[in-house]
């Protein structure tokens, strides 16, 4: 069986609303033999980044008058990017990705995906099953695991929920179409994007020298966390755009996560709740272009920062809202992450092992499809803003990206790797000094013809910027 890498990329591209004459200027490099499953996740990867690819080409034209340029997309590259966190090294030390409660636990009547990497969630998910934290995490997991295992996995994740922390019941692909957040699910696109009047068509300006970069002179506010905006803002800084993050200092981050996707970026912290913060907050947004939005959904309606609110307030504002479950439905105000995702819609059965313990994709393939559909989505608002004005309302969920992976792609042959070159992800990675120390990361997927082939900087320490705009950010040699 053979497969055209080209209906997948034509899928997301239609989704984003592009010219399908524009397909014709991607080609694709030799498939590897990275991220096997028996699900298509290769084809979401490679299709994700060559649309990214193609609207930063589209908007590069736009903006210098000539041709679109050729987009090469390599699959190794890729590979090495939706797997980036695993690759990477802070002074030489492995990052921790998942945290010793986070996992599968087996109930009483299947199983049950546990999220705790962060301080909070992990200690609601403790209270709630009445398990004392004693900072053991060998003995907390003995004393998770025989609390789940008496009690159905239904009423877990309910109690979990009502606690404010995270958890799911792993269900089949048969499962999650009955229930009704799946219902939801499906019935939403996979890319949602509405085109605001009311802004003048945006004055053409010239690109800087050097390096192709279509997102020169963008000024981009990212409120997200946890990989799939922060991939997007990550990709953004890498085509020119003056990313800055901004986190509440009352809510911890990963340090090992902001590393990974803090390329480009600069960071900075506000509580946007107090007065003087929120007025420096103001002013940013004042002159931003983007706004990137990845709390969970109505998070922040409290304080005016909806995507309604921030359009009304400036309507030639380019709006981005992602969540997990979607934007409709029972569980559109509920938190939640890749792999939550994974195991509440059948992938994770989709992936189990002979013993029918749930598995994995080998990449957290939805948040960095997800986050590679964020950036294109803007960057194709940018080139229809510049044709004719206006803004956007953009919409994307984890889920929404998980129905395409399982219902929207052709699935793959099992034998498809045959006589293809072996994937190497040391030709992927790069070094640099940061901050943070000396780091290996890899390099973005990123790649057209004349445009950047590594990040303008590496990441600096969580929050340590100043909440000031700095377009455009200097360029930093790599080695």
């Amino acid at each position: 069986m053979t497969h055209d890498p080209q209906e997948a990329t034509g899928q997301a591209w239609s989704a984003l609303g592009g010219a399908p004459r524009l397909l014709e200027r991607v080609s694709y490099g030799r498939p590897g033999a990275g991220l096997p499953a028996r699900l298509p996740v290769r084809e979401l990867a490679r299709a994700t980044v060559a649309v990214c690819s193609l609207a930063a080409a589209e908007l590069a034209a736009r903006r210098t008058g000539r041709p679109v340029p050729a987009v090469r997309v390599d699959d190794g590259a890729v590979a090495t990017s939706f797997t980036s966190e695993r690759h990477l090294r802070i002074g030489g030390r492995e990052p921790v990705n998942f945290a010793p409660l986070s996992g599968f636990w087996r109930a009483a009547d299947g199983w049950v995906r546990t999220h705790a990497n962060y301080p909070h969630h992990r200690a609601r998910l403790l209270a709630c099953l009445g398990i004392r934290d004693n900072g053991q995490d060998t003995e907390l997991a003995g004393q998770l695991a025989a609390v789940v295992g008496e009690l159905p996995a239904e009423e877990i994740q309910e109690r979990v929920y009502a606690a404010g922390g995270l958890a799911v019941a792993v269900r089949t692909a048969e499962q999650w179409a009955r229930h009704p957040a799946g219902r939801a699910a499906a019935a939403e696109p996979l890319v949602r994007a509405r085109r605001l009047d009311g802004a003048p068509r945006r004055p053409a300006r010239p690109l800087p020298d050097g390096a192709l970069l279509p997102g020169a002179g963008v000024r981009v506010l990212d409120l997200t966390r946890v990989i799939a905006g922060p991939v997007a803002g990550r990709t953004l800084a890498l085509l020119g755009a003056d990313v800055l993050r901004i986190d509440s200092p009352r809510l911890p981050e990963s340090a090992d996560a902001h590393a990974d996707t803090g390329f480009g970026k600069r960071s900075a912290r506000l509580d946007l709740a107090h007065q003087p913060d929120r007025a420096v907050f103001d002013e940013l947004l004042d002159t931003a272009d983007v706004v990137l939005l990845g709390y969970r959904p109505g998070a922040l309606d409290r304080l005016g920062l909806s995507a309604a609110a921030l359009l009304e307030r400036q309507p030639g504002l380019v709006v981005a809202e992602l969540g997990a479950w979607g934007h409709q439905g029972p569980w559109a105000r509920r938190r939640g992450f890749d792999s939550l995702v994974q195991a509440a819609t059948g992938i994770a059965m989709a992936q189990a092992g002979p013993d029918g313990r749930p598995g994995a994709l080998p990449a957290q393939a939805l948040d960095h499809g997800t986050g590679h559909l964020v950036a294109a989505a803007v960057l194709r608002a940018l080139t229809e803003q510049h044709d004719t004005g206006g803004g956007a309302w953009l919409r994307f969920s984890l889920a929404a990206t998980g129905h395409w992976l399982t219902h929207g792609l052709s699935a793959r042959a099992a034998d498809d790797e045959d006589g293809y070159e072996p994937y190497d992800p040391a030709r992927h990675l790069a070094r640099a000094d940061a901050p943070i120390g000396r780091l290996v990361h890899a390099l973005p997927p990123v790649s057209f013809v004349g445009g950047p082939a590594n990040w303008a900087c590496p990441p600096g320490r969580w929050g340590a910027d100043q909440p000031v705009w700095v377009q455009p950010l200097s360029r930093i040699r790599y080695p």
